[in-house]
C-alpha cells in the first residue's frame, strides 16, 4: 500500500508519547501566554497592527512575486536599511521567514570545498542548511570554542562556523567572542543566528553580535527573525554589503521564493521603530526571565538560568511534559512543551518565554500554576 510505512511511524510516535497536534487559538484567548515568542509584547501593539493594515491598503495582500521580479516594494528597502543600521551592519536582506534566511546563509556561505563547523545545539533551520550546503559539515560540542578551534585546524581551505546566538531549547547564549577569536586564528567566517537575541540582548535590543562587539565586522554574518521580538513574520540576513549582494545572486530561498508580504514588512518596520524609541523593553524582557527563573527554582523546580528571554524547566519524561503543559493550559496558562526530537539532548522540558509586558501579578500566577501542575 502506498505510504503504508506512515502507519508504522505513527504507532511508534504514539507509543513514545511524541504525537503532535495542531491547536488553533482563538483571536481573543483567555490564556496567560508564556508559550509564544512575542518577547516584547508587540504583536498586538496598535502601532504595529496599524502599520500592517496600512501596508495592505497601500501594497496589497501579497508581494505578488519573487523579490527579483515584483516582490520588492519600497517598504522592503526601508526595513532592510533601518534593520542594518540599528543592528550595526552594512546591509541587510529580508526573506519570507527566518528559516529561509538561515537556509540561504548556510548554503551560500558553505559551498563545495568549505568546512562548515556547526554547534551541536543549533536550530533545525541551521542543521538543514548544513545538509543542503555542498561543503563538508563537522558538528562540534555545544558552546565549546576549543572544539571549534580543533575542527578548524583539520581543514586548510575556506571555513565558516555556524551557531545560534541564543539556543532555543534552554535559552543559553553562545560564547560569540570566543568563537570569533577561534575563527580569526584560521581566517574563517562566523555565521550567527540571532533569532532569540534581537530585541532582547545588546544595547536597546540591538542583538547578541552587537553586545559582543562583532556587529559590522567583515567576517561576521548574522541572521534574525522578524517573528519574535518584532512581533511580525519573516527573516533577514545582516552583514557586509558584498555578502548580501552574493545572497541576492546565489541564495535559492531568495531567488525562487515569493517575497515577504507587505503587511509583515510594515509590522516589522513599525516594531523596530518602536523598539528604537523604547529600548527599555529589551531590559524588561530579561528582567522578567530572571524573575521567572528565580521563583521557579525557589519553588524546587529545575530551571536553566536564562541568558535572554527563554526559561527552560526540566520535565521527567515526554509523557510527563505533555501532561504538565496540558494541566497548565487547563489552569489558564499556555506554556511550550519541548520533546524529542526537538531537544538535542533527549530531555523533555517546559519552555517558557518571558515577555516585556508581563506584570508582577502575572509572573506570580504563572509560577504558582506551574508548581501546582507539576507531575
Amino acid at each position: 500500500m502506498a505510504f503504508g510505512w506512515i502507519d508504522h511511524q505513527a504507532e511508534q510516535r504514539r507509543r513514545a508519547g511524541l504525537v503532535r497536534t495542531l491547536r488553533p487559538r482563538p483571536a481573543d484567548s483567555p490564556l496567560l501566554d508564556l508559550a509564544s515568542n512575542d518577547y516584547l509584547g508587540l504583536a498586538r501593539h496598535p502601532e504595529v497592527t496599524d502599520a500592517a493594515a496600512a501596508a495592505v491598503r497601500t501594497w496589497g495582500g501579497g508581494s505578488t512575486g519573487s523579490r527579483l521580479v515584483t516582490g520588492t516594494t519600497e517598504l522592503h528597502g526601508e526595513l532592510e536599511r533601518e534593520l542594518a543600521e540599528y543592528c550595526g551592519f552594512e546591509a541587510a536582506l529580508v526573506f519570507s521567514s527566518g528559516y529561509a534566511a538561515n537556509l540561504a546563509a548556510v548554503t551560500t556561505l558553505g559551498p563545495h570545498g568549505t568546512l562548515i563547523v556547526s554547534d551541536a545545539g543549533n536550530h533545525a533551520s541551521l542543521i538543514d542548511g548544513c545538509r543542503l550546503a555542498r561543503g563538508t559539515t563537522q558538528v562540534v560540542g555545544h558552546a565549546d570554542p576549543d572544539a571549534v578551534r580543533k575542527a578548524l585546524g583539520t581543514h586548510e581551505g575556506p571555513a565558516v562556523v555556524v551557531s545560534d546566538a541564543v539556543f532555543s531549547v534552554d535559552g543559553d547564549a553562545a560564547p560569540l567572542a570566543a568563537f570569533a577569536e577561534a575563527c580569526r586564528e584560521r581566517g574563517a567566517g562566523l555565521l550567527v543566528d540571532d533569532a532569540h537575541g534581537l530585541g532582547v540582548l545588546g544595547e536597546g535590543g540591538r542583538g547578541t553580535a552587537h553586545e559582543a562587539g562583532l556587529a559590522g565586522a567583515e567576517d561576521v554574518v548574522v541572521t534574525v527573525t522578524l517573528s519574535k521580538s518584532l512581533g511580525s513574520q519573516g527573516g533577514a540576513v545582516l552583514g557586509p554589503a558584498r555578502v548580501i549582494d552574493h545572497l541576492v545572486n546565489a541564495a535559492r530561498t531568495f531567488i525562487f521564493d515569493t517575497g515577504l508580504a507587505p503587511a509583515s514588512v510594515g509590522a516589522a518596520l513599525a516594531a523596530l521603530r518602536l523598539l528604537r524609541r523604547e529600548p527599555a523593553r529589551a531590559a524588561r524582557a530579561r528582567q522578567v526571565a530572571a524573575e521567572l527563573h528565580a521563583r521557579l527554582t525557589a519553588a524546587g523546580m529545575e530551571a536553566v538560568r536564562p541568558q535572554a528571554a527563554v526559561v527552560s524547566v526540566r520535565a521527567p519524561s515526554p509523557e510527563g511534559a505533555v501532561r504538565w503543559a496540558a494541566d497548565c493550559r487547563t489552569a489558564g496558562l499556555a506554556v511550550g512543551c519541548f520533546r524529542p526530537p526537538s531537544v538535542p539532548d533527549g530531555i523533555s522540558r517546559l519552555r517558557l518565554t518571558a515577555r516585556a509586558d508581563l506584570s508582577e501579578a502575572e509572573i506570580e500566577r504563572a509560577v504558582r500554576v506551574i508548581g501546582e501542575a507539576r507531575p
